[in-house]
């Protein structure tokens, strides 16, 4: 199978490529290296673009006649997307029309989309699945919810088959400990507790300790990287046998709230981690865990790494690497 990887240079795309090329799948990376890291991909072809450049995405397809496309590509800053609605709306919503267009045009008919817990907003109920109300409170909810909606329509009007994958929150490394997760700036907690511990970022912060949870600070359902990338392969695999557009809910079932990464992080790295305390950030939810019920029914995926420590531990080994 050939796949076209958008965002392949990125953190979940590069370990989506690694997965794809051990399974001797041929891939191709559409990435424009704003984020992701060229010497992510191993032997992968990368053509660098943005999806925003309808042309190169139609002469990408013109070369290159793939089976599947995975995409990866999006801002997802929440705290940006509430100051900067507009950039967030032209990339993940305009950006994903544009490579759809592509698609069409080229007959290709199968589409595995990067989702995002924060399509449901505030939770309603513990254990959240895919029916439950989806109001995001923030734009990069919205955008990617939007984006679920155009695939729903695409699949009556064109026959789009789609799975769109609903993260909740992606971490760890992989297991050979040479490709991790690297932004500038950092803002998710487990690479920003490790550097913290490491003396290689600045003050971490903890943001709002006056939330509704037991220890007033918020809690996430952490999923391992490696396992979103066996889910996306299953996407394909289900996508073979079922035409529309799917929706399927990605986690541990389990959630930890923030103070206990931290001290799940001491003991791994077995050092204290200073923190400092801040006020909450816009568009945070208290309480984001997953149910993958409907995962584990019907793609068969269900997740290898469900020790907190152990996904830690995995993150800690690839930031404590020498080039870091």
């Amino acid at each position: 199978m050939k796949v076209l990887v958008c965002g392949g240079a990125g953190y979940i795309g590069s370990h989506m490529v690694r997965h794809l090329l051990a399974q001797k799948h041929e891939v191709v990376v559409f990435d424009n290296l704003s984020t992701g890291h060229r010497e992510s991909i191993g032997e992968a072809a990368l053509i660098e673009g943005d999806l925003s450049d309808a042309k190169a995405l139609q002469a990408l397809f013109a070369v290159h006649r793939v089976d599947a496309v995975m995409h990866f590509c999006a801002l997802s800053l929440v705290g940006v997307s509430v100051k900067e609605p507009y950039l967030y709306y032209q990339n993940n919503v305009a950006g994903t029309l544009n490579l759809l267009q592509a698609m069409r045009r080229a007959n290709v008919d199968k589409l595995v989309f990067s989702s995002t817990a924060a399509v449901f907003g505030n939770p309603e109920y513990e254990l959240i699945d895919e029916d439950h109300p989806t109001r995001p409170i923030n734009p990069y909810g919205a955008s990617k919810l939007m984006v679920e909606r155009i695939l729903a329509d695409a699949a009556l009007a064109y026959g789009l088959r789609s799975v769109a994958l609903r993260y909740f929150n992606a971490a760890g490394a992989d297991t050979f400990g040479d490709i991790g997760e690297s932004h500038e700036p950092e803002t998710h907690l487990i690479p920003n507790v490790l550097r913290a511990a490491l003396g290689k970022g600045g003050q971490l912060r903890v943001f709002g300790d006056d939330y509704p949870t037991r220890d007033g600070t918020c809690v996430r359902d952490y999923v391992h990287v490696n396992d979103l990338a066996t889910a996306h392969l299953r996407a394909v695999e289900f996508m073979s046998t079922h035409d529309g557009a799917h929706v399927f809910n990605l986690g541990n079932g389990q959630g930890f709230t923030v103070l206990e990464v931290i001290a799940a992080a001491q003991r791994t790295v077995g050092t204290q981690i200073a923190f400092e305390r801040a006020p909450r950030r816009p568009g945070d939810p208290p309480v984001l865990v997953a149910s993958s019920k409907r995962a584990r029914e019907q793609l068969g995926w269900s997740p290898a790494f469900t020790d907190i420590e152990r996904i830690i531990e995995t993150a800690y080994r690839w930031h404590c690497l020498p080039r870091y």
